[in-house]
C-alpha cells in the first residue's frame, strides 16, 4: 500500500501510536550499537555507504551510478546490494548469464550499464564482503547500496541522501511518516546530499536548507538534481525524440515517480499512468493489460515510456516488446552550483587516504 497517496494520508495519522512503538525499537537498536553491545565489523579497504533514513526514492541508484561513472575509470570498484525482491538467496555475483530475478532490478541496472564493475548481492553483507573480495581480488573500493541502517558493517565513508521535497527534518517515523531511522543518526554521515532539487535552485534557498539541516562542522552538504537522458527502445536501443504532440503511457514500478510525471506534464500533450508497486515483478498478464491500455489511447502519435529500473524487469518479454513502441528514459544525478569536481575530490581523497593507511609498511 502506498501511503503517499493523498486519500490515504489520514490513515497514516491514525497510525501515529505505532510510530511511537517503531521509534522506540530503532532507538533501542541504535543505543545497543552505540554502546557496543551489538558489534560492528570493519574491513581493510575503503567502503562507501550510500543510503538514507527514509523509505522511498531519494535517488540512491543514480548516486551509485554517479560514483561508478565518475570514479570507475580510476579505481576498481564493486557494488554490494541486498538485492530486493530477487528470487535467489545468499551471495550472488553477477555474470554474463545473470538477470534481474537473480540479483534484483537495481543491481541488474548497475551490471548492464557498468559491465566492468563487480556487482554482487547478499542479505548478510558482513558475509558477502569477504566472498566478494575472494572472487574479485582486484577490488579497490566497495560501494554499499542502501546500507546506512546496516550498522553491523562500519563503512569508512557514509553518504546520506534526503529528498528536496521531503527533507528528513520535516518528516516523521513510520508508519505515520517515512523515516526508518532516528533523525539523530544523520550525525553518522560524512556527507549529506539534498537530491531531486529543481535545476533553478537559488543559492539563498540552498543556504536556508543547509541551516535547517544543521550539519555538524565536519559534514559536507551538497545539492543535486536529476538530468533525463535521451529515450531509447527497450529491445532495439534505437533513440527516440519526444515531440510536444505525443501521447504517453507511463508504466512505472518505482518508489517516487513524481519528478518523471512532472517532466511528462511539461513536455507531452497528454499522458496516462499505469503505476505498480516499487520493484514490481511484471507478469505476462501485466503485459497484456499494458498493451490493452496502449491500444485504447486515441492519439495518432503515442508511445509507452518506462524507467531503466523497470526496463530490466520488462526486458524478459523480448518477443512481445520487439514490435511495441516501448521506450526507456535514463536519468543521471547532477550536482548543482558546479560541485561535481569538489564531490569527486572528496571521495577520491577518502579512497586514497584509507588505502594508504591500510597498506602494510616495511619494518
Amino acid at each position: 500500500m502506498n501511503f503517499n497517496i493523498p486519500l490515504l494520508k489520514p490513515i497514516r495519522i491514525i497510525l501515529f501510536p505505532f510510530s511511537l512503538i517503531y521509534y522506540a525499537v530503532i532507538y533501542i537498536r541504535n543505543r545497543l550499537f552505540d554502546n557496543k553491545i551489538l558489534s560492528t565489523s570493519s574491513f581493510g579497504l575503503p567502503i562507501i555507504c550510500v543510503g538514507n533514513i527514509a523509505v522511498g526514492g531519494t535517488g540512491k541508484s543514480p548516486m551509485v551510478e554517479f560514483l561508478l561513472r565518475n570514479l570507475g575509470n580510476k579505481y576498481n570498484l564493486a557494488t554490494l546490494s541486498r538485492g530486493y525482491k530477487r528470487k535467489t538467496k545468499g551471495y550472488v555475483l553477477a555474470d554474463a548469464n545473470t538477470n534481474a530475478l537473480d540479483i534484483g532490478d537495481e543491481p541488474m541496472q548497475f551490471h548492464l550499464k557498468f559491465p566492468g564493475v563487480a556487482v554482487a548481492v547478499g542479505e548478510e553483507r558482513i558475509l558477502a564482503i569477504p566472498q566478494l573480495l575472494h572472487d574479485r581480488k582486484d577490488t579497490r573500493a566497495i560501494i554499499l547500496d542502501d546500507a546506512f541502517q546496516h550498522r553491523a558493517i562500519q563503512a569508512g565513508y557514509n553518504i546520506l541522501l534526503t529528498e528536496y521535497a521531503n527533507l528528513y527534518t520535516r518528516d516523521w517515523y513510520l508508519p505515520t511518516g517515512d523515516l526508518r531511522d532516528e533523525k539523530s543518526s544523520v550525525k553518522r554521515a560524512d556527507l549529506i546530499i539534498v537530491t531531486k532539487c529543481p535545476a533553478d535552485l537559488s543559492q539563498s534557498e540552498a543556504e536556508a536548507i543547509r541551516k535547517e539541516l544543521n550539519p555538524l562542522p565536519e559534514q559536507q552538504v551538497f545539492f543535486a538534481g536529476i538530468r533525463y537522458g535521451n529515450l531509447y527502445h527497450i529491445i532495439h536501443h534505437l533513440p527516440y525524440q519526444v515531440t510536444g504532440d505525443i501521447e504517453v503511457l507511463l508504466v512505472s514500478g518505482i518508489a517516487n515517480p513524481r519528478p518523471l510525471k512532472k517532466l511528462l506534464a511539461d513536455q507531452s500533450q497528454t499522458y496516462e499512468e499505469m503505476a505498480y508497486s516499487d520493484h514490481h515483478i511484471f507478469t505476462i498478464d501485466d503485459m497484456k493489460e499494458i498493451s490493452r491500455r496502449f491500444e485504447q489511447m486515441t492519439g495518432k502519435l503515442k508511445i509507452i515510456l518506462t524507467t531503466e529500473k523497470d526496463a530490466v524487469r520488462l526486458v524478459k518479454f523480448e518477443q512481445e516488446l520487439k514490435d511495441i513502441p516501448l521506450y526507456v528514459i535514463p536519468i543521471e544525478m547532477e550536482f548543482l552550483f558546479g560541485d561535481t569536481d569538489r564531490f569527486c575530490r572528496l571521495i577520491g581523497t577518502f579512497i586514497e587516504q584509507f588505502s594508504a593507511a591500510a597498506k602494510p609498511t616495511d619494518e
